[in-house]
């Protein structure tokens, strides 16, 4: 199942779809150079004529301050919003949903293999572009096209002249391998003016730039005007040129700007394709309003090597069949258990590192000196899945500032080397291997020898959250309870990675087990969200993940939606009811699950508050009386939200992002909390079948219901009361 899902996994990252089969109108012309020497076997083209919201998180990743609307990518925002607030110092990036290969290693000295062995892809892209100054206001900061190595956030502090690619910290660092063509509308002390153009590589000051006022360009002038950027890359003579013109202008003659450029010495081998833009205390509206782009395959034979292949392989492989047929009855027969063994850890290892961007491979030795031999005393925590140790390993030998410095880190022990350990191990890896968020916790590496599977994370120092929140729980701290700015940051925290999971990233996933033991801390207290054994990504046409047949239900009561008991399926939805659940653990200080009352679970105690007016009762009395009546009315809203029985009522994860910033009301909630109904009588989940652009809702209907306690009358599937059916990790 695991080995289908990983396979699945890669090939739809590596297709290549758009959004958008029209053709982009911007006179995109040849310039010349080896991409015009190929077919269009050996190029991949994708066309947007312009932007749907559909296209996030199906053809387009869109994070930090960016959107699609108004039928534009709106790399920073565009609101009519208080400008000091929603309209200053913030960053975004909109990338191209697939990676693409550059460049690859080139044996025997081939043609368009520098120095460095490397073939280097060349591409061509136009895009049309405008810069708006809004009321005719000063503009700032820049624009630029993006060559980035992940599909991550924008790093932190990078709005102002970072332009959403670096910051502070990590400008000019070779590790950012970013490269990009920018719009700049603010002069900095390393700029010619404050309206030219400029080629970075890791870093915002230009290798190479050039003023657009002689050439009667004004990036963002006055008067609302469209550009049209043309960008070609040679990758045989590693130049790129950049050429700019009004948007119903022909492409110029000359470039505006003409450089050296080997993407083999500077980006990623796999790069994605896409824009950033920031504003700083002065602002503008940075929009694409269409985009083409082509870029030559690297990862097709030619034919004439097909040809030799088949013409040698098929007698070749008709002799290695007959051998392997007398080699597979001895393995079989003679040597069929160990040979099964290390055959299915070679074949997991292979396929772990044919992951682009893999993480760092571990010796199975080193992991085991790191924790001192998997000692109990350096044990972290323990569920169905695995037991956690904390251990200090050397720093990657791949970045030289670091060569021979240790680092902390988590090494998750899988806790059997069976064929459903390894789905396990698989599942979580293929899934958390591609995410890219601050607030998810990080995978440094993998292990997978003689049948053992490890997974080494970030070392979170203030461990989870539930240590924190109830004194009794394994490995609790002592000491004060969290405040109230904490607790409401941490859920902001937790609010936005699942955000990033169910909207943002390129494929819909499902986390499964949201719960306080799988919200990690780190050094600082920021919100970690952990724990990817249960997750599973889903087609973006689809809605939710189908447990194995007889899988049951996995989660942790109290955290488990209702409907889940009935469908066995994981959704978006039942993501968002554990995280009212977590919400309302927070703000309470109590367990989903706990007597209160008379009542068995937190919800139905705070749902009885709510309609009796009298919610604030419910917030931790640890507290004091120490907290925000406003937010603490805000989170317990939500908290209940959230949890409403019927999915299709619960609020999507975009919009709790939104109530958690106070820049949009909670939603109503009815003082009596409704009783649960299944199948769904208003549309239940957000079913949806989408073709050519177009969503339509399928409704399941009803004539039965069901209500109170949720574990009662599912019987068949409800695990006991207090019972944790995935184990707490973390």
């Amino acid at each position: 199942m695991a080995v289908r899902f990983l396979v699945l996994s890669l090939l739809v990252l590596a297709s290549s779809s758009s959004g958008s089969t029209t053709s982009l109108a911007t006179n995109a012309t040849a310039d010349g150079g080896s991409l015009d020497r190929l077919d269009a076997g050996s190029v991949t083209t994708f066309s947007f004529s312009n932007f749907h919201p559909e296209y996030r998180g199906k053809n387009l990743t869109v994070i930090g301050d960016a959107d699609i609307t108004k039928g534009a990518l709106q790399i920073t925002p565009d609101t009519v919003n208080e400008a000091a607030h929603f309209l200053t110092n913030k960053s975004g990036r909109v990338l191209y949903y697939a990676q693409a290969r550059l460049w690859r290693r080139e044996k025997g000295g081939k043609a368009n293999a520098s120095a460095g062995g490397k073939k280097v892809a060349s591409f061509r892209t136009v895009f049309t572009v405008n810069v708006f100054r809004v009321s005719g206001t000063e503009p700032a900061e820049g624009f630029a096209f993006l060559i980035a190595p992940s599909a991550g956030e924008p790093p932190a502090g990078s709005y102002g002249g970072y332009l959403g690619l670096t910051n502070a910290t990590t400008d000019g660092n070779a590790a950012n391998q970013v490269v990009a063509v920018e719009l700049d509308t603010e002069k900095q002390p390393y700029d010619p003016d404050d309206n030219h153009i400029g080629l970075n590589v890791n870093s915002v000051v230009s290798v190479a730039n050039a003023s657009l006022t002689p050439r009667g360009i004004e990036i963002s002038p006055v008067k609302t005007a469209k550009y049209n950027v043309w960008i070609d890359y040679d990758g045989e003579a590693r130049r790129i040129k950049v050429y700019m013109a009004d948007f119903e202008d022909a492409k110029p003659a000359s470039p505006v700007l003409a450089a050296p450029l080997d993407l083999g010495a500077t980006v990623a081998e796999r790069s994605y394709f896409g824009f950033a833009a920031s504003t700083g205390t002065k602002y503008q509206l940075n929009c694409v309003l269409a985009w083409n782009m082509t870029v030559e395959k690297l990862d097709e034979p030619n034919n004439k090597a097909l040809k030799l292949g088949l013409a040698v392989g098929v007698p070749v492989a008709v002799l290695a069949l007959g051998a392997a047929a007398a080699l597979g009855y001895y393995m079989c027969v003679v040597r069929r258990r160990k040979v099964g063994r290390d055959k299915g850890s070679a074949i997991t290892g292979t396929m772990i590192r044919s992951l682009a961007g893999g993480p760092r491979e571990f010796d199975y030795r080193e992991l085991r000196k790191a924790t001192n031999n998997f000692d109990e005393r350096m044990k972290l925590g323990q569920g169905g899945y695995g037991v956690v140790y904390r251990g200090t390993v050397t720093d990657d030998h791949s970045n030289p500032t670091a060569a021979g410095t240790t680092v902390e880190v988590a090494v998750k022990k899988f806790s059997r080397a069976s064929t459903q350990g390894q789905n396990d191990f698989l599942a979580e890896l293929s899934i958390i291997n591609r995410l890219r968020h601050k607030h998810l916790v990080r995978l440094v590496g993998w292990s997978h020898d003689n049948g053992e599977l490890l997974l080494v994370y970030e070392y979170m120092s203030n461990g989870s959250l539930d240590q924190h929140l109830f004194s009794s729980a394994p490995g609790s701290r002592p000491g004060q309870p969290l405040g109230w700015e904490l607790r409401y940051r941490i859920v902001q925290g937790v609010a936005s990675a699942l955000h990033y999971l169910h909207d943002q990233f390129d494929q819909r996933v499902v986390h499964r087990d949201l719960k306080a033991s799988n919200i990690m801390l780190d050094a600082a207290f920021t919100a970690r969200l952990g724990d990817f054994g249960l997750a599973r990504a889903i087609e973006t046409d689809k809605t939710s993940y189908m447990e194995e047949a007889g899988g049951g239900v996995h989660g942790t009561v109290g955290y488990i939606a209702p409907e889940c008991f009935h469908t066995e399926k994981a959704t978006r939805e039942s993501d968002v009811y554990a995280f009212g659940a977590v919400i309302l653990e927070v703000v309470c200080g109590r367990r989903p699950r706990c007597d209160i009352d008379g009542f068995h679970f937190l919800v139905d105690w705070v749902w009885r508050l709510h309609r009796d007016g009298r919610a604030l009762e419910a917030v931790d009395p640890g507290l004091d009386g120490a907290f925000d009546e406003d937010d603490a009315e805000r989170l317990l809203m939500l908290g209940l939200a959230c949890s409403h029985p019927t999915p299709a009522e619960r609020p999507k994860a975009q919009a709790i992002s939104q109530i958690l910033l106070r820049s949009m009301p909670t939603p109503a909630v009815p003082p009596f909390k409704p009783s649960f109904v299944w199948p769904a009588t208003d549309g239940g989940f957000d079913t949806m079948s989408t073709t050519a652009g177009s969503t339509s809702s399928t409704v399941v209907t009803s004539t039965s219901t069901w209500s109170g306690n949720f574990a009662r009358g599912s019987q068949n599937h409800a695990p006991p009361a207090e019972q944790d059916t995935s184990g707490s990790l973390v």
